[in-house]
């Protein structure tokens, strides 16, 4: 997912946000600010009794230059936050809302809501300064919401702090008095002899740095002379030098690709969980969680690598490098694109080839992780359904809201932007024999786009990849892009000196195929003692003779069956046999006849050719390491 904003966010980029925010100035749902100075905002976030889950906000809004507020002031809670692409609703957390004249009155203002995130308060022109106070429920722990008990405090601004409508734009500091003695963490800078207390130049610095409020443990290193810390809130089965190492090289190995430091300093949060897990970007910090006790065994902990490498990747691509609709953002809806492809799907590419060069996985890694993804999307029926931008536009009404028919119906376009992103560079680097790749076309949208302050537009992506490549690539595009046509994959890894094989999944052999055996084709799962259909892909054979989501199986020829029996029993069965399944469907006890198909398990893999030329090594190596790695490279 994202990356976060800094503590120390660099003066260009303020002022890029504050210029960017202003051109925005007629956002959806918001009213036009206010003539005059910009109003003071500042909160207060205290937690005193964790047990509760409620976050204590108090919310202070004075007029600029010592002026009245206007008549009305309407306080806005977003809906959304950037990175996470769906409507989370985060008003309907929101409880004990009052609002007083601050000052010695403490006045009681009256106030209403006007729509289910907004409230009106009414000051008639003739008070300087607001006071709303409020609680959030926070009890939930992903990386887009809020969770307080009695071991931490961990909340996304957007998720907590309301706006004024229409003053975006308005900077505006944050106080945090924390439970007993917890630290606090946050990429917000802080302001100076003022405890716990850290500034945001405008709302989209402020809704893009979360807090964290723990006894939290810190691992330091410094790239460039650019200091980094790991936050670490929790226990596990970590290695503390191993993660300052290997996190270090991720990040001096994306720093080197993109060719600069865009922060003055950079937060690694990592939440240690029992089972949740998952990743938020942000301009200069990201949080991670993770299982506590899932760093090892070393696949485990490459995965983890992973996904630090992919939300670091991020402070570049999405957070500088915006697509059209990614900021300044509107929070109050859906902000559509059809570039989450190359924001999210292309940043998962990256997550393996920057962990690749930067040594923390090595070639076979590498190789077998791709081919794993290609199994999965090529398992997808729904890859003939949607086109990668297609999904990118609809994140907000299916990534974030999948059923039992999204495998039918739908891809991700993490998954398949990853490996449309590996195409597309593999093809860059064999029109130009290696002189350009997706490296170029990166950078030139960071050096001409975001250090500009531009958003770049779908038309603008492939006019840089046409020009890293150095003809025209409608034909990729129409077809894997804007298309639905299945992936020439060995079109590209032949480049490399390599080939895709499927092999049987019994034999691991790809000269000797596995004979077919009799499929079913749906999905199940055991549910205590019943056994459910949790999914039916299309094109199987309980897809097309009538098994639906749902069904619970109760028995197979007329003998009781749960998941262990029911596959044995498969197993003894042949390729066009036909059993009767007893299956309950809405209570009611039904006779199913399927006739059994027949497939050849089988797997992926990516080997080289058999015979290479000096050129596919010599791409081989510029694709998978860097230059400081290439004397001792090769497959």
């Amino acid at each position: 997912m994202l990356l976060r904003r800094t503590s120390l966010l660099s003066f260009v980029w303020v002022l890029v946000l504050a210029a960017a925010q202003g051109a925005h100035a007629q956002q959806r749902n918001n009213r036009a600010p206010a003539p005059g100075a910009a109003p003071e905002i500042s909160y207060t976030v205290s937690m005193p009794a964790p047990h509760t889950h409620l976050l204590q906000v108090e919310m202070r809004v004075a007029g600029g230059g010592a002026a009245n507020l206007p008549a009305q002031v309407d306080l806005v809670m977003p809906v959304w936050t950037p990175g996470s692409y769906l409507v989370r609703e985060y008003a309907r957390h929101v409880q004990d809302f009052a609002a007083t004249e601050a000052g010695g009155s403490a006045r009681p203002l009256a106030w209403r809501k006007i729509n289910k995130n907004t409230w009106r308060v009414e000051t008639n022109g003739a008070v300087r300064e607001v006071r709303a106070t409020y609680s959030v429920y926070a009890n939930e722990i992903t990386v887009r919401t809020n969770e307080l008990h009695d071991r931490h405090a961990f909340w996304n601004n957007a998720a907590l702090l309301m706006y004024v409508d229409g003053q975006l734009a308005a900077p505006s500091t944050v106080r945090v008095v924390p439970f007993g003695d917890w630290k606090v963490a946050t990429g917000l800078p802080a302001v100076s002899g003022q405890r716990n207390t850290f500034r945001a130049e405008n709302f989209d610095v402020l809704y893009d740095s979360p807090f964290l409020a723990s006894d939290f443990k810190t691992i330091s290193f410094e790239v460039r002379g650019v200091p980094h810390r790991i936050v670490i809130d929790g226990e596990g089965n970590y290695d503390p030098e191993r993660m300052r190492r290997e996190v270090q090289k991720i990040v001096e190995t994306s720093v080197a690709l993109m060719g600069d430091v865009p922060y003055r300093d950079y937060t690694f949060m990592l939440l240690n969980h029992p089972s949740a897990g998952g990743g938020l970007e942000h301009l200069n910090s990201t949080v991670i969680i993770w299982r506590r006790y899932a760093f090892r065994p070393e696949a485990s902990w490459d995965d983890f690598l992973s996904l630090v490498a992919h939300e670091y990747y991020h402070l570049w691509n999405v957070k500088r490098i915006r697509p059209d609709a990614l900021g300044p953002f509107d929070y109050t809806g859906e902000n559509y694109t059809r570039l989450l492809w190359v924001a999210e799907g292309v940043t998962s590419y990256y997550e393996n080839i920057l962990s690749r060069r930067a040594g923390v996985i090595g070639d076979k890694e590498y190789l077998t992780t791709i081919a794993n993804a290609i199994r999965g999307l090529q398992n997808t029926p729904g890859r003939l359904e949607q086109s990668l931008e297609e999904a990118s536009f609809d994140a907000w009404i299916k990534y974030y809201r999948p059923d039992e028919n999204s495998l039918n119906s739908a891809i991700s376009y993490y998954d398949k932007g990853a490996i449309v992103g590996l195409l597309l560079d593999l093809e860059i680097r064999r029109r130009t024999a290696g002189a350009r790749s997706l490296d170029d076309v990166m950078r030139h949208l960071y050096n001409e786009f975001a250090k500009k302050n531009r958003n770049y537009t779908p038309e603008d992506f492939q006019r840089a990849a046409e020009q890293a490549a150095g003809a025209g690539l409608d034909d990729f595009f129409r077809r894997y892009v804007r298309g639905r046509e299945e992936l020439d994959y060995n079109a590209a890894f032949n480049a490399v000196g390599l080939q895709l094989q499927t092999i049987a999944a019994s034999t691991g052999d790809a000269s000797k195929p596995a004979a077919p055996k009799a499929y079913f084709g749906a999905n199940l799962r055991q549910d205590g003692d019943r056994l459910i259909v949790s999914s039916v892909p299309a094109g199987t054979p309980a897809y097309n003779q009538g098994i639906t989501f749902n069904d619970q199986i109760v028995a197979l020829d007329g003998q009781r069956v749960n998941a262990t029996t029911f596959n044995a029993r498969l197993e003894e069965r042949k390729p066009g046999d036909e059993v009767r399944l007893t299956v309950f469907r809405l209570d009611e006890l039904r006779n199913v006849t399927i006739k059994l198909g027949g497939r050849a398990e089988e797997n992926y893999r990516i080997v080289p050719l058999a015979q290479q030329t000096p050129e596919q090594k010599r791409l081989y190596d510029g694709w998978l390491y860097t230059l400081a790695q290439k004397s001792g490279a090769g497959m």
